[in-house]
């Protein structure tokens, strides 16, 4: 079944089942914003001056936020 027949199909459900449609899927989700633990304080630091330089340097192009959740959203 193809994502749009499937949305089709859940369209059809009453709001009260596609809220609970919705929050099965929200949680089968793995949270995109949960960070790493295996690096320390002291490698993000490293991390974070490395790409402040490479800003600096011209050698990338920093993200503005909008920008950022366009390219996630595609």
């Amino acid at each position: 079944m193809s994502i749009d027949q499937i949305a089709s199909e859940a369209l059809r459900l009453s709001s009260r089942d596609r809220a609970i449609l919705a929050e099965t899927i929200w949680e089968s989700l793995d949270d995109p914003y949960i960070l790493s633990s295996e690096m320390s304080d002291e490698d993000a630091i490293i991390l974070a001056k490395q790409r402040d330089g490479e800003i600096e340097r011209g050698e990338v192009t920093p993200l503005s936020h909008k920008e950022l959740m366009d390219r996630l959203r595609e």
